[in-house]
């Protein structure tokens, strides 16, 4: 096996271990974007492409729908995801039934695209449709995608199919100690959060808003948990992870590297620096620093998280 193939599997296995969604039009690249080049016009990929509708903790009726269709959509049930999604008028249900009706809907989906520009979820979706097509104009739809709403899993998304060669999603903030969530539904829980301005309030509410898809916010209140306890690693640390981005990885890593030599007993740096070469694929740096994590504090949370990513890398690496 490749050296290159033995990375994809660990990175697919990282989006196993850490519970990411990844669909099938995660294998994009900017090579294999349509241009204008001599030679012969691109052919439309058989199927339909994929849906993404990230409903997050909404537990309202139509979200019951939506989910329901979306899970009759990606089962090839396309007639059935069809009849729920026209029952409503959000964009997500008008996405649905476009994506439904493909490719005969393929002007229907630019019409959305021209008439919500400044929507990340309909741009995305514009995206995958043109690469789904074979015509051009996919990246430039993700890029609106990505710029005009960045704190939206959609924009997190098209992030992803505009930088392949890292791994989906972004890395999590895990916390050094375990907890209980509150009482009540889980926007409730988040309202809760939200409020509480205390050290661990702030973490928490920043860890919520990671496992939404909501960025810019997660980054916001990791950045005031470091502003409440200056000397705090896992403050400290959670600073340095919100702030992980695939266009400029060096916002991170410039602040998690000098925390190894500020605290050099601290599995929670090189459990974090560890997560984040393994985003950009640097896979043996990555596994030393998690072996540096794991044995910095046996027994901890974080080592049972570090030894659980070597075990998905290890298993990856001999497939």
């Amino acid at each position: 096996m490749s050296a290159r193939s033995r990375t994809a599997l660990v990175v697919a296995a990282l989006a196993v271990v850490a519970g990411l969604a990844v669909a099938g039009a995660a294998v994009l690249s900017a090579r294999e974007e349509p241009t204008a080049a001599a030679g012969p016009p691109p052919k439309p990929r058989q199927g339909f492409p994929p849906l993404e509708l990230a409903l997050g903790i909404r537990d309202d009726a139509e979200a019951a729908d939506l989910r329901r269709a979306a899970a009759a959509y990606e089962a090839g049930r396309r007639e059935q995801a069809a009849a729920i999604f026209v029952r409503h008028d959000s964009l997500e249900a008008k996405l649905g039934a476009a994506f439904a009706s493909w490719p005969a809907s393929e002007d229907r989906i630019e019409q959305l695209g021209a008439l919500y520009p400044r929507s990340a979820l309909v741009q995305l979706h514009v995206g995958l449709a043109r690469f789904w097509a074979g015509v051009g104009g996919a990246l430039t739809a993700w890029r609106e995608a990505r710029d005009v709403e960045p704190d939206t899993p959609y924009a997190v998304r098209a992030d992803d199919l505009l930088h392949p060669q890292f791994a989906p999603g972004l890395p999590g903030f895990v916390l050094s100690h375990g907890y209980r969530a509150g009482g009540g539904t889980a926007a409730e829980q988040l309202e809760t959060l939200a409020a509480d301005r205390t050290l661990r309030g702030r973490l928490l509410h920043g860890i919520a808003l990671q496992n939404l898809g909501r960025p810019v916010s997660a980054r916001r209140a990791f950045a005031q948990a470091a502003a409440l306890a200056q000397n705090d690693v896992d403050a400290l640390v959670a600073d340095a992870v919100g702030r992980y981005d695939k266009g400029n990885p060096a916002a991170a890593f410039s602040r998690l590297g000098p925390l190894t030599r500020r605290f050099p007993k601290a599995a929670t740096v090189r459990f974090h620096l560890g997560l984040l070469l393994l985003w950009q694929r640097d896979v043996e740096e990555a596994t030393r620093q998690l072996e540096l994590a794991r044995k910095a504090e046996p027994g901890s949370r974080i080592a049972r998280e570090a030894a659980r990513f070597l075990d998905a890398v290890r298993k990856a690496g001999t497939s």
